[in-house]
């Protein structure tokens, strides 16, 4: 049994994950033109029509964008919580009713061999929530755009094989920076998204004995940089006693390129 996944792309502009086991693929959002998805898959040759579904975390454009057109096209099914299609209602077109199916919050869903756990996070959005994927003895976990990393959440994705993980800004350069303070304040609030700095405070908390790998996802255009992330990452993880290459490895996620489709 194997399950492998590559971050077609992820950061503030957009955000496409794609999972496969040998019997099912998915899409976690779509938050690119059709076009600039199907240029991402081909990256990675796989096609966009052998998919199982998509799944949506929550209805902001830089996670839906490219929902309906790539529905429509490959009469591909939807997965999202009833919160979320109400809230993308109008933003994604019309999406034949057939392809549209519910995965509620705190559920789990089984395409053979395969089950996907849904949890909610914290986020200013209508009811936000990630992903973990279960495959055998393989567990793959999905965690962006939230405030705060809860106890209760803590519980459900630890010890996890892999994550992909946010780790969006660096306090000072947000504090520092261009954006307006509303933006700021919004970033920096329980709603808002995680700096490098908590990430990891998180990320020692969850991983386990099982744990190989962290992907730094969801990084800011302007308030980070890839190597400030890992370093900011490493340097806290450090002050917790866990040195990055031992325990576990830190990986670049980027805007624009897919990682390299990886064994879980």
């Amino acid at each position: 049994m194997s399950m492998h996944f590559s971050v077609l792309a992820s950061g503030s502009t957009g955000n496409a994950i794609y999972v496969e086991t040998e019997e099912h693929s998915f899409l976690v959002d779509a938050g690119f033109s059709g076009k600039q998805i199907e240029g991402l898959f081909s990256q990675i040759d796989r096609k966009i029509e052998s998919l199982s579904g998509i799944l949506v975390t929550h209805e902001h454009s830089d996670h839906i964008k490219g929902i309906g057109v790539l529905a429509r096209k490959y009469q591909l099914p939807v997965y999202a919580n009833e919160k979320t299609w109400q809230a993308m209602d109008g933003l994604v077109g019309e999406i034949p009713v057939g392809q549209k199916f519910v995965f509620g919050m705190e559920s789990v869903k089984g395409f053979g061999s395969l089950s996907i756990e849904s949890f909610g996070v914290s986020h200013d959005a209508a009811e936000p929530m990630f992903y973990a994927f279960h495959h055998g003895e393989k567990k793959f976990v999905v965690i962006t755009d939230t405030g705060y990393v809860s106890e209760r959440v803590k519980g459900i994705i630890s010890n996890a094989d892999m994550y992909v993980f946010e780790s969006n800004h660096d306090v000072q350069m947000l504090r520092m920076g261009r954006y307006p303070w509303n933006i700021k304040r919004r970033i920096l609030s329980d709603v808002g998204h995680v700096s490098n700095e908590d990430a990891a405070l998180a990320m020692g908390d969850v991983a386990g004995d099982k744990t190989k790998r962290f992907y730094l996802a969801h990084l800011s255009l302007d308030n980070n940089m890839k190597d400030l992330a890992r370093m900011s990452v490493s340097q806290t993880l450090q002050s917790r006693g866990i040195v990055v290459g031992e325990q576990f490895d830190l990986y670049d996620t980027d805007p624009k390129i897919p990682t390299p489709l990886t064994l879980v």
